[in-house]
C-alpha cells in the first residue's frame, strides 16, 4: 500500500487471533501497521507482532529494494507494536532506534537491553531530518502507555498516531469504521480521555490530511468526523440518544420486565433501545453501548447479599473507564430482601454527572401491579424529552418553561429563508407576565440579529449542564451568514417552522417580536411566547458554570506568548501576528490578550 509518494505500508494482518489483548473479541481479525518512510534517510514507523517477524521483515526488504533503513521509530511499547525492535536491529544494526526515554526502560524490560549503542532519545517537540521530511514528535503521555509519543511530517502533513484513531479488524476486511474503532476505544484507551483531550488540542495546531495508526485503515477523507468522534468519545458524552438496557436474569422474571420495559421505552418515542444479557453478550459491546448512549438502565436480582457476577463485572467496566455524564435507572430483583438497587448505586457513587432517576422498580420475585405500575413510571420518566419532541405528545402550552428562564446561557434559533441559523446568547429576560413577554438581546454584528428583524420570530432554546463545548463551537464561534450550522443533522421544528435543538436543553418557546428597542451595538426583541415545551428538568446552564466546568482551560502554565479569550487556544512567541486568525474558534487577534 502506498500511503504517499514517499510513505509506504509495511505492516501485517492477523487472522489466527482470536482474542485481541486476551479479552476483545475479534471476528475479523487485526491489523498490525507498520510504515516505512524513503527519503536521503530511510525511518521505519513502528514493528508488528511477534508471530509476524519474518513477514514484516521482508515487507521491509521488498519495499526498500536494496537500501537499508537508518531508524527505528518507536512511538508504543506494547508487544504488538514492538516485539521485533530486537530481531530489527540484528538485520540492520548500524540503525538507530528513536523513542522516548519511558520506551527505552521498557525496552530493557523486554530485551534486556536499553540498545544504548544504537538509542535517540526524543521529548515534545523534538524533530528529526530525513532529508525532504521533518519529523516532529509529540507526547502523548497515557495514551495509553507513559511512554507513547506520536509523530508528525510535515512534508506530507501525516500524523502517525500510534494508538490513536485504530479500530480493531485486520486490513483486508471491509467494514464500518466506527463500531469497531469505538469499541476498540472505549474498550482500551477509554479511561484516559484526558489525556486524549490534551493530546487532540495539540493535533488541532497541526495541518493534518492523513492518520496513520498503529491499527485499522490509514484516514484520508473526512478527518473532521474522526475527530470529533474522538472529541465526543474522550469527553465522555453521549454520541447517540438513546437507551442502553443492561441485565442478567436467574430464572426469566427480570428479563420479562426488561422486555416490558423495552417495549414501553419505543412506544413513548426513545429513539433507540439496545438491550444486553450480560450473561451471554458480548461484554465489551455492551460497554461500548453504555457509553455510546445518553441512558442507561442497570437489571439485576440480588445475589448472595450482593448484584449478579454478571453485572458487578458491567460496572466494573465502566467504573473503570471514567463512566460519566448519563442518566442511570436502576431496577432490583429479589423473592425476600432486595438489595441490588443500593448496591448498584453505590458502585457508581464515584462516577461523575450522573443522574438517577426518581424511579426505582422493585420487583419481588415476578412482576405485579405496582411493579407494573413502576415500570409504566419509570418508562414515563425516561422518556419525558422525547414525548415533548414529538408533536403528538407534547404539552405545547407548558408555561414552567419560563421557570428555567435565569442568567444562563441559550441557543437563539432563527431562518434566513434559506437555512437555519443560529447563535449563543445570554441574555433572556421575563419582562412581564400578564401578559407573558421576554426580552431578548442580541449584538447587532451578529447575523441572527439581521434575521430576526427581518422575520419576527425566534426560538429561545434553554442549555443544561450537560452541554458539551461543542455546542459553543458549532453556534458560538462561527458566522450563520458564512456556514450553515445545521448543515450535518436532521432538525426538529416547532409550529412556527424554526428548529429547536433535541439534545441539551431542558425547555425552548418561539417567540414572535411586539416590540424593538436599539440599544446602540445590540438590539432588544420584545417578545410574546406562542410555544413552550419543556423536555427535562435538568438544571439551566449558568454562565459562570459555563466558564468553570465547560469552557477549557488554557494550558498556559510555563509558556510565553498569548491566549485566546473565546476557546483558550494558546499561541507561543513574543509577537502575535495582526492577521492571526485562531486555529480553533477563527477569532482573530484582538480576541488574544497576553499570558500572565
Amino acid at each position: 500500500m502506498t500511503i504517499t509518494d514517499s510513505i509506504k505500508y509495511i505492516g501485517v494482518n492477523d487472522h489466527d487471533i482470536d482474542l485481541f489483548e486476551g479479552q476483545y473479541d475479534v471476528p475479523n481479525g487485526m491489523a498490525y501497521n507498520s510504515y516505512a518512510i524513503v527519503d536521503t534517510k530511510i525511518a521505519i514507523m513502528d514493528t508488528v507482532d511477534a508471530h509476524f517477524t519474518h513477514q514484516w521483515l521482508d515487507n521491509i526488504q521488498n519495499t526498500l529494494a536494496g537500501r537499508k533503513p537508518d531508524y527505528l521509530i518507536v512511538q508504543h511499547m506494547e508487544p504488538d507494536h514492538s516485539a521485533n525492535i530486537f530481531n530489527f536491529i540484528k538485520a540492520y544494526p548500524t540503525a538507530k532506534v528513536v523513542s522516548s526515554a519511558k520506551a527505552f526502560a521498557m525496552m530493557k524490560n523486554f530485551f534486556g537491553t536499553d540498545f544504548e549503542d544504537n538509542r535517540i532519545v526524543v521529548g515534545e517537540g523534538d524533530t528529526l531530518s530525513l532529508g525532504e521530511h521533518t519529523l516532529t514528535f509529540v507526547t502523548a503521555p497515557m495514551v495509553h502507555w507513559p511512554e507513547v509519543i506520536v509523530t508528525y511530517d510535515s512534508k506530507d502533513k501525516v500524523l502517525f498516531s500510534a494508538d490513536g484513531f485504530g479500530k480493531f479488524g485486520a486490513l483486508d476486511v471491509n467494514e464500518p469504521w466506527e463500531d469497531e474503532a469505538r469499541r476498540y476505544y472505549i474498550g482500551i484507551v477509554g479511561k484516559y480521555g484526558a489525556q486524549v483531550q490534551s493530546l487532540l488540542k495539540k493535533a488541532a495546531a497541526l495541518d493534518i490530511r492523513t492518520i496513520c495508526p498503529l491499527h485499522g485503515p490509514v484516514l484520508k477523507e473526512d478527518l473532521g468526523h474522526y475527530l470529533d468522534l474522538y472529541n465526543t468519545w474522550s469527553s465522555y458524552q453521549p454520541e447517540n440518544d438513546g437507551i442502553v438496557i443492561a441485565y442478567t436474569s436467574v430464572y426469566g422474571n427480570t428479563k420479562k420486565a426488561v422486555t416490558q420495559l423495552a417495549e414501553k421505552l419505543k412506544a413513548n418515542g426513545c429513539p433507540t433501545v439496545i438491550v444486553h444479557d450480560l450473561a451471554r453478550c458480548d461484554m465489551a459491546k455492551a460497554v461500548e453501548d453504555a457509553f455510546r448512549y445518553s441512558k442507561l438502565v442497570l437489571a439485576t436480582t440480588t445475589y448472595n447479599a450482593e448484584i449478579f457476577p454478571f453485572m458487578r463485572d458491567f460496572i466494573c467496566h465502566l467504573t473503570e473507564r471514567n463512566f460519566q455524564n448519563r442518566t442511570v435507572a436502576l431496577i432490583e430483583n429479589g423473592s425476600w430482601a432486595p438489595l441490588a438497587a443500593k448496591v448498584m448505586r453505590g458502585m457508581l457513587e464515584k462516577c461523575k454527572n450522573i443522574t438517577f432517576t426518581d424511579t426505582t422498580v422493585k420487583i419481588l420475585s415476578a412482576l405485579n401491579d405496582e411493579s407494573t405500575s413502576q415500570l409504566n413510571n419509570l418508562s414515563d420518566e425516561l422518556c419525558r424529552e422525547y414525548l415533548a419532541l414529538k408533536d403528538s405528545t407534547a404539552n405545547k402550552n407548558d408555561l414552567t418553561a419560563l421557570f428555567n428562564i435565569g442568567y444562563g446561557l441559550y441557543v437563539v434559533t432563527s431562518n434566513d429563508g434559506k437555512k437555519d441559523n443560529g447563535l449563543i446568547v445570554n441574555t433572556v429576560t421575563q419582562v412581564t407576565n400578564t401578559p407573558n413577554r421576554l426580552a431578548v438581546t442580541i449584538n447587532k454584528d451578529n447575523y441572527s440579529h439581521h434575521i430576526i428583524k427581518q422575520t419576527g420570530i425566534m426560538n429561545i432554546n434553554c442549555l443544561t449542564t450537560e452541554a458539551p463545548f461543542k455546542v459553543f463551537e458549532a453556534f458560538g464561534f462561527r458566522s450563520g451568514r458564512n456556514v450553515d450550522k445545521f448543515a450535518d443533522c436532521q432538525p426538529l421544528r416547532s409550529d412556527n417552522g424554526l428548529v429547536f435543538l433535541p439534545r441539551y436543553i431542558n425547555s425552548f418557546m418561539s417567540l414572535k417580536v411586539e416590540q424593538y428597542v436599539d440599544l446602540d451595538t445590540h438590539g432588544m426583541f420584545i417578545c410574546s411566547v406562542t410555544e413552550a415545551r419543556v423536555l427535562s428538568d435538568k438544571e439551566t446552564m449558568t454562565y459562570s458554570y459555563y466558564h468553570e466546568h465547560v469552557k477549557p482551560k488554557p494550558e498556559t502554565d510555563g509558556k510565553k506568548g498569548f491566549v485566546c479569550k473565546i476557546c483558550g487556544y494558546v499561541y507561543e512567541g513574543d509577537t502575535l501576528p495582526d492577521d492571526f486568525i485562531c486555529p480553533l474558534c477563527k477569532h482573530g487577534a484582538a480576541d488574544f490578550e497576553p499570558i500572565k
